[in-house]
């Protein structure tokens, strides 16, 4: 079976890392990169659907928001082809604020109270409606980037125009305060298969300060929720939007991911992703077991199986390592040293390209090493070593990836 793998981040390396462990299959990536090329054939310069024809693929797996948001799972099923994502229509979750916001207030699915705006002065006047602190969102995609917590009103407003630049709307919300929590499930348009439960890392510095970032780090361990709070989630959240959209004409099949807030009052929806996370998927596939790639070939043809999946009972945690500038510019071109020493972890390539010399940075986020334990702290501990033989210029990451498990579980 050949699989083909859309993308060049860490999570489509970690997707090609664990498709590639299941016997009698050939994965294959577009645009990829030089990690992924170590599990994969990569074709770096290509239309995916034309690649997919050429080569005969069977299953074509998304991994970024960009593609899914301009349509190619409605341009590979006009040709027949097999392929896991939703189409346009659905993945607009994603890719509109607005109308996952709107979307959530027909089907009573809990989230934070809210108000559209499309002008930076119907934004600022909007604001008196509201108090400290105040969320502000990019009604589009904006690679992680376009929410700002405001904590003063000149902070709200010095926020407005960058976030209305992203996509010319803006949708403004309550502060809902509580934990955070990534909870993903695969769908068929009916079924729905859930993941374990994992905790990401937005902001740039220790302590959740600083800009956001597309993600410095995240773990998975069962532990996150409990039972009861998982059944909840589904009953409360993750089913009404599977059964809300098939409703209304746009059934969704992929990757639901609901970024949560679990509050006093229960989950609320911070926001929906319509794909896999990135930090999120580099602990996940570590700790899976059993059979993905006959789960993503039933979600794509509307057979999901009915088998949960297995875990590993050990806590998987991925440390994101930046370069210079980033979340802002970054710096490219530094020398990466150190990734043949990593033995005891696995190290999911991102921001890196490949020339005569060696490998180098190309981008902000670089890499994601990943490691376990058999506990959280020995999971964190023997990350955090792995880590530290790697190096490049300029080259930073946060020390607090997972703590906030340990600072619950104390």
């Amino acid at each position: 079976m050949k699989i083909l793998v859309i993308g060049s981040g860490g999570r489509e390396h970690a997707l090609c890392w664990k498709l590639a462990q299941t016997p009698r299959i050939d994965v294959y990536a577009t645009p990829g990169n030089p990690g992924m090329a170590q599990v994969a054939s990569c074709y770096p310069a290509s239309d995916p659907l034309k690649l997919a024809e050429a080569l005969d693929i069977n299953l074509t797996v998304v991994g970024p928001e960009a593609p899914l948001a301009a349509g190619i799972v409605d341009r590979f099923r006009a040709r027949g082809l097999a392929i896991f994502g939703p189409d346009q229509a659905a993945a607009r979750l994603e890719s509109s604020k607005t109308f996952a916001k709107e979307f959530m207030q027909r089907w009573r699915i809990p989230t934070a109270r809210f108000t559209s705006v499309a002008s930076p002065a119907q934004a600022l006047d909007e604001l008196r409606n509201f108090g400290l602190p105040v969320v502000l969102k990019a009604d589009g995609l904006a690679s992680g980037k376009g929410v700002v917590v405001a904590h003063s009103r000149e902070e709200a407003e010095n926020a407005i125009p960058p976030l209305m630049s992203h996509a010319g709307g803006l949708v403004i919300e309550e502060f809902l305060a509580g934990e955070e929590v990534s909870f993903i499930v695969l769908s068929d348009g009916e079924r729905v298969l859930p993941l374990e439960p994992t905790q990401d890392h937005k902001p740039v510095f220790d302590d959740d300060r600083g800009p956001n970032t597309g993600g410095m780090g995240a773990y998975c361990d069962g532990r996150i929720l409990t039972p009861a709070q998982s059944d909840e989630i589904l009953r409360t959240i993750i089913y009404p939007v599977i059964e809300g959209m098939r409703a209304e004409g746009n059934p969704f099949t992929g990757f639901l991911y609901a970024g949560l807030m679990m509050t006093a009052d229960g989950p609320r929806v911070l926001e929906f992703n319509a794909r896999l996370g990135d930090p999120e998927t580099q602990p996940l596939v570590h700790r899976m077991r059993g059979d993905f790639v006959a789960a993503l070939q039933g979600g794509a043809t509307g057979k999901l199986p009915d088998t949960a999946f297995q875990w590993r009972s050990e806590p998987s945690v991925c440390v994101v390592a930046a370069t210079s500038g980033y979340p802002g510019t970054p710096r490219r071109g530094d020398r990466i040293t150190g990734i043949e020493q990593v033995t005891h972890g696995v190290v999911f390539q991102a921001g890196t390209e490949l020339d005569l010399y060696g490998l180098k940075t190309a981008g902000g986020r670089v890499l994601g090493v990943v490691g376990s334990g058999p506990d959280l702290q020995s999971a964190i501990d023997n990350t955090y070593a792995e880590v530290a033989k790697i190096h490049f210029e300029g080259m930073h990451y946060r020390r607090d990836i997972g703590r906030k498990g340990l600072a619950r579980w104390a």
